[in-house]
């Protein structure tokens, strides 16, 4: 008799990109088209997700096969590992067997950076996602707002696809607002969103990165959350159950807080982008505006001058 394993949360897709499309001069989409995603989990919001990248002269991706795969390629040496980097499911046609993934352009030359700028379809890839098949919480969604209260989603040009599936699934009495800095206003992409949900982009042009989004958070925080929580300016707070508000070497450590938030909380700020410039929006809501850190959820997509980890 053949045993079937039962479905685990996530599984490896072998794919091969359908379609790419330049949306603006920082952003292109690329549509992924395989026999079994299908079976690709569309839940929608942040869903998290690995792309498995060709390594120079490959066309497809070889990758360690079996439940240990990731310690295996973790193993390999460098030159025969293939990258892996993380990005959102901007959206899921399971009836069409497609995902499309929006990627930035950076210009740091990276391996992802490469390979998209260069992609056509015909390539072929690997994609680590949410398996369908499986009965649970497949993890990677870090969207988990309360069910009342303003919401403030805030990040850079890394956080636009997250944010951007976000608002494509809130609830239509949704409010709040969507604070997104880009490279330059050619970047303005439609987003849509709930009438109540206030959109605002922030080219920054030759600024530093934050320059736009740091100011405009502080502003809308100051705004959403007058008369709800009382502002202690420069006076650091305690978070819930008196736990000091630490801080964190976003040069060593990695900032990513996604916490179970409180069905109380007057305001639910998603910010996400550059860790120093999170950082620095973190400091300010939880212990300059005394928001409580159970309401807020962090994560240094990325850090200025450090390649991406795997």
């Amino acid at each position: 008799m053949t045993s079937t394993l039962p479905a685990a949360p996530w599984r490896l897709f072998t794919v091969e990109v359908h379609a790419v499309r330049r949306l603006s001069p920082s952003f292109v989409r690329v549509t992924f088209t395989g026999a079994d995603l299908d079976r690709f989990a569309d839940n929608g919001y942040d869903q998290r997700i690995k792309l498995a990248l060709p390594l120079p002269g490959q066309r497809g991706v070889y990758l360690p096969q079996g439940p240990d795969w990731y310690a295996r390629w973790r193993a390999l040496p460098e030159h025969r590992r293939n990258p892996i980097r993380t990005y959102t499911a901007r959206a899921v046609r399971p009836q069409l067997n497609e995902v499309d993934v929006d990627l930035v352009l950076h210009g740091d030359g990276g391996p992802a950076t490469r390979w998209a700028r260069r992609v056509r379809p015909g390539d072929e890839i690997a994609i680590l996602g949410p398996d369908a098949a499986y009965d649970g919480d497949h993890g990677g969604v870090e969207f988990r707002p309360p069910s009342t209260g303003c919401l403030l989603l805030a990040g850079d040009e890394t956080a636009v696809p997250a944010i951007s599936g976000i608002c494509a699934r809130l609830p239509l009495h949704a409010r709040g607002r969507v604070l997104l800095e880009v490279p330059e206003a050619a970047d303005v992409l439609p987003l849509a969103a709930p009438p109540g949900v206030e959109v605002t982009w922030l080219p920054r042009g030759t600024d530093p990165h934050g320059a736009r989004l740091v100011p405009a958070v502080t502003a809308a925080a100051g705004e959403l959350l007058v008369g709800r929580v009382p502002a202690v300016a420069g006076v650091p707070v305690a978070g819930p159950a008196g736990v000091p508000v630490e801080d964190v070497d976003v040069d060593r450590e990695l900032l990513w807080e996604v916490p179970d938030p409180f069905p109380a909380a007057p305001l639910y700020a998603w910010l996400a982008g550059e860790a120093g410039v999170i950082r620095t929006l973190r400091r300010h809501l939880v212990n300059e505006r005394n928001l409580d850190r159970r309401a807020v959820a962090f994560m240094g997509y990325w850090r200025h001058g450090r390649a991406d980890p795997s």
